[in-house]
């Protein structure tokens, strides 16, 4: 429990600002007014629920994140549940080569070059990392992850953060080997546990001008703002839109910055966005108890 208290210390850290008004979530097109509010999906009992971050409690809230909900006066102590994946997406993109900082001497694409992670390498903050047999080296890669709020199918630009809902911290974890000489990238970027995601999913903030860190040991090894992405996340969003229907709770990887390096069991790997909070992850080998 010690070390669970500690995790929730950790996401505590970021600022969260007062509950959102009752009713439907503010449109997108107000978010130049609208406040920064964090929301969480967590466990509790035999339940599962959605809920807003109020200090160091979480309000539970009732109906659908994605559609009409409404705030009830069940307030949790965020230490005393668990907290899952921000969302249960049925799809999620991830985005390749988006810093020039980690395409060092590659060509900077065009258009965004998506890949797709499947649903299942998702997990929680505080899960393990296990990296699998015959594999390496694995290495981290700390992102911004884009989370869809409403359908999205041929989205202009200029109308696309209007489907955004808000945006949580990744580590789009890869296998270098199977991702250089497999013919497709399915178990390199979507094995088991390779898809760390969370804690908290906040709105109202830029997500176009946020510090992204990520951490290996306490030892900052990536750090730079989301403002150096080449491709932003109404591009990223819209570009999407015109192949994949995006659905309300899909998830788009942003892509990684400066280089990455290989991660051992008994590591501990923290990705920190500005304004979001922290992820965090231990990697274990395959087989460990």
């Amino acid at each position: 429990m010690t070390q669970r208290r500690r995790a929730i210390g950790i996401v505590l850290a970021v600022w969260v600002a007062p509950l959102l008004m009752a009713g439907r979530a503010v449109a997108a097109e107000k978010k130049s007014e609208e406040q920064p509010v964090c929301y969480v999906r967590f466990e509790v009992g035999d339940r599962v629920a959605y809920g807003i971050v109020e200090g160091e409690g979480v309000r539970e809230l009732r109906g659908d994140l994605f559609g009409s909900w409404r705030p009830t006066d069940k307030i949790h102590e965020l230490a005393e549940v668990k907290l899952l994946v921000p969302t249960r997406p049925s799809k999620v993109l991830a985005v390749a080569g988006n810093y020039r900082s980690h395409l060092a001497d590659q060509p900077v694409h065009g258009n965004p070059e998506f890949f797709f992670k499947v649903p299942s390498c998702l997990i929680a903050n505080g899960e393990e990392i296990v990296l699998p047999e015959g594999s390496a080296p694995v290495h981290y890669e700390g992102e911004l992850v884009i989370v869809i709020g409403k359908r999205a199918k041929n989205v202009p630009e200029d109308r696309a953060l209007e489907c955004v809902l808000g945006v949580t911290c990744g580590n789009d974890i890869s296998a270098r080997d199977w991702q250089q000489n497999d013919v497709q990238w399915w178990r390199a970027k979507a094995s088991d546990t390779f898809g760390p995601c969370g804690p908290l999913i906040c709105s109202g903030i830029d997500y176009d001008d946020l510090l992204l860190q990520l951490r290996l040991n306490g030892q900052v090894k990536q750090r730079q703002r989301t403002s150096d992405m080449v491709h932003g996340v109404a591009a990223l969003v819209s570009f999407a839109s015109r192949y994949v229907t995006l659905e309300p709770g899909d998830l788009i990887y942003t892509g990684t910055p400066g280089q990455t390096t290989e991660i051992k069991p008994g590591d501990v790997l923290e990705v920190e966005l500005e304004g979001v909070g922290i992820l965090r992850n231990p990697v274990a080998g395959a087989g460990s108890p």
